[in-house]
């Protein structure tokens, strides 16, 4: 099933998830932003109270909360919760919505050769 989304000049085939690494959930650090109603939902999966997800799991940037990353090599991060011998998402089902709108983010609206370069789904 190829998906897309108004206003994008790309469409993206998930299908190709299973072959990438998971190069959208890894790379240059930067911040996977969440919401309080996911991290509800990503601490009941972990059967964690909210209080110590936020302990083990966040940090705060200004008045938002990221989730932390794990330093894979020099200039490689990965989301604390991607599983570097699987190529996976560990709580894929509850992932924030930043990651379940990938690749269809404002910053590649306009500029399909660095997505396309970034997820080789985009099609």
């Amino acid at each position: 099933m190829i998906i897309e989304e108004e206003g994008y000049d790309f469409r993206f085939d998930p299908s190709k998830c299973e072959s990438c690494g998971g190069y959208c959930c890894r790379g240059e650090s930067g911040y996977i932003w969440v919401k309080y109603e996911e991290i509800e939902k990503i601490s009941k999966k972990l059967s964690m109270s909210v209080e110590d997800f936020a302990i083990i799991y966040l940090k705060k940037v200004g008045h938002r909360y990221s989730l932390i990353e794990k330093k894979v090599e020099d200039d490689d991060y990965a989301c604390i919760f991607f599983d570097l011998s699987t190529n996976r998402c560990s709580i894929y089902e509850e992932r924030p919505n930043q990651c379940r709108t990938f690749p269809f983010w404002q910053q590649f609206k306009n500029d399909k050769d660095e997505v396309k370069n970034q997820c080789p789904g985009v099609v």
